[in-house]
């Protein structure tokens, strides 16, 4: 499998919730109104959360929330090439 890492710039987030219908394992709605990314790391460089993901069935339930996002705030990296992928 290839490595893939998501970033995700929460502060962009308009709180549809889309992230969190489609994948609920990676992507929760909390009280501010917003998305947070379970399990994600702020990089303290960028400012956006981080999570590398560990299957090629996460990579596919992700790249669905990226894809259905409003605001294309969520963005998924094959770090083998790369290429960014959403």
């Amino acid at each position: 499998m290839a490595r893939y890492k998501i970033e995700y710039n929460r502060e962009s987030c308009i709180g549809a919730g889309v992230c969190a219908a489609v994948a609920p394992n990676f992507w929760k709605m909390v009280v501010d109104g917003k998305a947070d990314l379970v399990q994600g790391i702020k990089n303290p460089n960028t400012g956006l959360w981080e999570l590398f993901l560990e299957t090629e069935e996460d990579f596919k339930i992700n790249k669905e929330a990226a894809d259905a996002c409003p605001v294309t705030v969520i963005h998924i990296t094959n770090l083998d090439t790369g290429e960014k992928i959403v």
